[in-house]
């Protein structure tokens, strides 16, 4: 084939990329261990602060309990599988990488729109958030209220996130780990003054009134447990985003798997202190329903006179969880649009070398949807507006359950595969742990089905991919681009780290189908 012709291979067609295509979408190599740490922590670590609690409405604390507990098995299997997926290819594509060497463009564009979704309506859920807690400060301490044109405060965060992650890698990562360690300090603070303030009681995690033939531990019964796995899943959603971080890493293959286990650890034990202590405190029938559960739990314990107070230390920790999930996002869609599955200017980079323009575009979406939420809650104030915040919460959850089941089966199907590729790093869980991540994906998948609340999230994910897998077959999938994840892919695992053998590795040999 000639080097500078179109090329097919597996049922898309590839263009040469221009002179210079790549130098001007460069990643720098930032961060070590702790960097990606404090990464993971950050992107994960506003699930602690409000979200989880709504699960315990569905099954009660100890249904809550259990879900946490089937989590955290699905997560190890998980991150395990992802680990030594990340090693094997270190490039910035993540998901979309695995599922397309494992399951072509298609599987890859369909895993990695799913983490699209998963991380641009989460970062539009944080920013919401954020703008409430921040509204709810300066009206106390500075008589100052956006109460009515609350996309201003939207803007002013996107805008203040993008500039931070826009500055550099380092700069990231640094400030990832300082948001981390403080939120964790105010989780542990908490966990200590619940611990001893003579408020907690193990009675009060079991104070919803069961249905007639169920338990105090099991309310609503069994099958709700099912429903809880979802709002469970904040305690741990966004943890998966560590392989986006690969080419910016100063030893992947070494330290994406160690940052897991240790950010996996850590996330684990905020969890259960919150699950158990700010229930223990509220009571389960009353965190079951708070907007802010552990904002509540410290006013029950300080009062009412500290609330400004106590509502900065709730926004550290969703502003750390901002900046993660906006990172997340910004390297989803840049490795994206660099094979060509978005549009290839997504991913251009500035002089600091971070994906500024997918940030920005990331945002768009966000900030489109936020408006969109705060008309719908305009036109019905009766309850049209949570309804609308529920459905983009789900929107985000469903497409992290869908990115993982994808992402264990393409675990699988590569270990046969690609049996001889090179794996600096193993999974010690193995293609069980992956088989045993997918199995609870699938049932939380299930359960999204099952439970009408979450079918608007599922009609407006169905549009979303409708649109996009329209656009690609008439469209994208004659434009695609050499890029690190399809070298690794149409090579069977023979190229895998572009910053070592160079891009366009692939440029003068012919393609394997």
């Amino acid at each position: 084939m000639s080097a500078t012709g179109n090329r097919r291979a597996s049922g898309v067609t590839y263009t040469p990329a221009a002179d210079g295509y790549f130098e001007k979408r460069s990643l720098k190599r930032s961060a070590g261990i702790w960097g990606l740490w404090g990464l993971a922590v950050a992107a994960v670590i506003s699930g602690d602060f409000s979200g989880w609690n709504f699960g315990i409405d569905f099954a009660g604390f100890g249904g809550m309990l259990i879900a946490f507990a089937v989590l955290v098995v699905m997560y190890y299997g998980m991150i395990f599988s992802i680990g030594e997926m990340a090693a094997a290819m270190p490039h910035t594509g993540g998901a979309y990488s695995f599922a397309r060497s494992a399951m072509g463009p298609w599987g890859g564009l369909v895993t990695g729109l799913a983490e699209t979704i998963e991380y641009v309506a989460t970062t539009a859920v944080i920013v919401f958030f954020s703008a409430q807690y921040a509204n709810g400060i300066t009206s106390e301490l500075l008589g100052f209220s956006l109460e009515g044109s609350m996309w201003i405060w939207w803007l002013v965060l996107y805008a203040a996130f993008i500039a931070l992650n826009s500055a550099g890698a380092n700069i990231s990562f640094t400030f990832a780990i300082v948001v981390s360690i403080i939120s964790i300090g105010i989780l542990l603070v908490f966990s200590a003054m619940a611990a001893f303030s003579g408020l907690f009681s193990w009675d009060n995690l079991f104070n919803i009134a069961p249905d007639p033939g169920q338990t105090a531990f099991l309310p609503h019964g069994v099958l709700p447990i099912l429903f809880a796995l979802p709002f469970a899943m904040w305690f741990f959603l966004g943890i998966e985003e560590l392989p986006l971080a690969a080419e910016e890493a100063h030893n992947p293959a070494r330290d994406i798997p160690k940052a897991g286990f240790w950010a996996r650890g850590t996330l684990i034990v905020t969890g259960l202190l919150v699950l158990v202590l700010n229930t223990g405190v509220l009571g389960a029938e009353a965190t079951a329903v708070s907007l802010e559960p552990l904002l509540d739990g410290f006013r029950a314990m300080v009062g009412d006179g500290a609330a400004a107070v106590l509502a900065l230390f709730a926004l550290v920790g969703l502003l750390a969880s901002l900046q993660g999930i906006m990172f997340a996002y910004g390297r989803n869609m840049y490795s994206l649009s660099r094979a060509g599955y978005y549009p290839k200017f997504f991913s251009l980079t500035g002089k600091r070398q971070t994906p500024w323009v997918a940030l920005v575009a990331g945002a768009v979406l966000g900030f489109v949807a936020l408006v969109l939420l705060d008309i719908l809650s305009r036109v019905d104030e009766e309850g049209a507006g949570a309804v609308a915040g529920a459905i983009i919460l789900n929107i985000a959850v469903w497409g992290a359950v869908l990115a993982y089941l994808l992402q264990m089966i393409s675990f699988v199907l590569l270990r046969r595969k690609f049996p001889n590729a090179d794996r600096p790093y193993r999974s010690p869980w193995g293609v069980p742990g992956a088989v045993i991540a997918a199995v609870i994906s699938g049932l939380i998948f299930l359960g999204f089905l099952l439970n009408v609340t979450f079918q608007p999230a599922i009609i407006a994910i169905v549009i979303v991919y409708a649109v996009i897998l329209l656009g690609f077959a008439v469209y994208g999938r004659h434009r695609l681009v050499l890029s690190p994840e399809e070298e690794y892919a149409l090579s069977g695992g023979l190229h895998r780290d572009p910053q070592v053998e160079g891009y366009d590795a692939m440029d003068d040999e012919v393609f394997r189908k």
